[in-house]
């Protein structure tokens, strides 16, 4: 396929990624009752104020990919990261209706959309940060602690370890992700923000009910 054919469906990925919310009306995050042993209020979920980072994320995507379309249409390294980016939108197109019908396929998809997302974040160019690097590293910031907490409610739903032991391996198991790649990076630091803001929703929502996961 071309650049040129590339740059435009990444581009329209990202408004399909963004209009997906449309289609699923009332998604507030998994419900308790999707899982065998009912997660309310879990540790290992970030306080609901969090999930407003998506606002920001879909809309610098959206204006990345057109500046890209527009700037950089048939630019090859812009190319090596639009083919990996490209997967996760077309998965994340989809990942709402998805998990309103199933947690553990949701934790696979969001799992294929994060490493598809890192991919593309190291495969983003150096040149024209604030288009490409930066709202991608937004992106799978927040992916890499979605992905894990949704591997944490797992655990605790179907009853593999207690809650608040979930909350405890998996947001350290987002710790250790999120430090790998930013040192390993050395850029876009809007991956580490975005991580920054999950983890201190998690304080949030666990300061006076599970102080040990608040304190990880």
């Amino acid at each position: 396929m071309s650049r040129s054919f590339i740059a435009l469906l990444t581009f329209l990925l990202a408004i399909g990624f963004a209009a997906s919310p449309l289609f699923v009306s009332g998604f507030n995050g998994f419900s308790p009752d999707q899982f065998p042993i009912p997660q309310d209020n879990p540790p290992v979920q970030p306080a609901g104020y969090a999930f407003s980072i998506w606002g920001l994320i879909y809309l610098w995507l959206i204006v990345g990919m057109a500046w890209g379309l527009w700037k950089r249409r048939e630019d090859y390294i812009w190319h090596d990261m639009r083919l990996p980016l490209s997967i996760s939108l077309f998965i994340g197109c989809f990942w709402l209706t998805v998990a309103v019908a199933s947690p553990v396929w949701a934790a696979i998809l969001i799992w294929a959309m994060l490493i598809s997302a890192l991919y593309a974040l190291f495969r983003s160019p150096r040149d024209d940060r604030g288009f490409a690097a930066l709202p991608v590293g937004l992106y799978a910031g927040w992916l890499s602690a979605a992905s894990c907490v949704a591997l944490g409610l797992l655990a605790a739903g179907y009853g593999w370890m207690s809650a608040n032991t979930a909350g405890l391996v998996f947001v350290g198991l987002a710790i250790v992700i999120a430090a790998g790649v930013q040192s390993t990076l050395r850029r876009a630091p809007t991956y580490g923000i975005a991580v920054i803001w999950a983890l201190v929703a998690v304080i949030v929502q666990n300061v006076h009910a599970s102080p040990t996961v608040a304190a990880l």
